[in-house]
């Protein structure tokens, strides 16, 4: 006798609602535990992005550093803190072979994250907006999709390409939008002509957009997303590159001032109220 199990409708279903409704559903990078706490303030959806993990938790570039062991920890302890919020996990290339890709996708779906990016880069592996990336055959990359959409239960997976050429591009798009994959990414597309291209060759399938400050997809707001037919945005790094920009002025501004801290800043009794607010979703998560 055949028994069919039905997935459980937990997170991946509440993040494939937003998708599906109407409007650009908006997904922020965040880096670190701080930086989750400030960004869950402000949005219903985070984004733990690759660059931003890379840069924080080793202190390195997007260039495949990254151990899913780590991943997966990080993201159980936002899930933890931010049980409500949308988790988009970037798993790169699902840590080179099928087989921990879908062992990652076991693990991520366990801790209640909403769905995944899955690249169909091959190493050495280079963050989508840079120069040099070397894709796998498609055939190779949709056996390795294949399995983890045979993997996840309720989990949204995100197929992404990171062709670079206008052809290949559409090719590989209308390739991913035939599986069973939820949504569609082209990572670097450079242009809103480009993207409407891809909106019509994948038909009704939702399509995600990749902003990130200095990359070389066009700079649009999430008006000007809509309009080109996009149902999901995610921002990479406004955390990171903020905090960047923030330190490395403050420690100057220190420096310039002999040392003396600015009078009118954000202090320890601020930063312990923002911080207080994560206990209390420990506990609630926990009942």
């Amino acid at each position: 006798m055949t028994t069919t199990t039905t997935p459980t409708r937990g997170a991946g279903h509440r993040l494939r609602q937003d998708v599906e409704a109407a409007g650009v559903t908006p997904l922020v990078g965040v880096f670190d535990m701080f930086s989750a706490t400030i960004a869950a303030q402000h949005f219903d959806g985070l984004f733990v992005s690759g660059f931003g993990f890379a840069a924080s938790h080793y202190g390195l570039p997007d260039i495949g550093f990254i151990a899913w062991p780590d991943m997966v920890a990080f993201v159980s302890r936002l899930r933890l803190a931010f049980p409500h919020h949308h988790l988009l996990v970037d798993i790169d290339d699902g840590y080179v072979d099928s087989e921990v890709a879908c062992h990652v996708v076991r693990h991520l779906e366990a801790i209640g994250a909403s769905g995944v990016i899955l690249e169909d880069q091959k190493r050495p592996r280079r963050c989508g907006h840079a120069d040099g990336k070397l894709i796998l055959p498609l055939e190779e990359y949709l056996a390795k999709l294949e399995m983890v959409l045979a993997t996840r239960r309720d989990l949204v997976v995100v197929a992404r390409t990171d062709a670079t050429e206008d052809e290949e591009i559409l090719r590989r798009a209308a390739a991913l939008a035939a599986t069973d994959a939820d949504v569609i990414l082209v990572d670097g597309v450079h242009s809103a002509h480009a993207i409407r291209r891809i909106r019509e060759v994948i038909g009704d399938k939702p399509l995600l957009f990749n902003q990130i400050a200095g990359g070389k997809s066009p700079r649009l707001s999430l008006t000007d997303l809509t309009t080109l037919g996009v149902d999901v945005a995610i921002y990479s790094t406004p955390c990171l590159f903020a905090a960047q920009t923030a330190i490395d002025q403050s420690l100057q501004d220190l420096k310039k001032a002999d040392g003396l801290l600015p009078e009118h800043s954000i202090g320890v009794a601020h930063s312990t109220a923002l911080l207080e607010g994560n206990i209390s979703r420990h506990h609630t998560a926990r009942r």
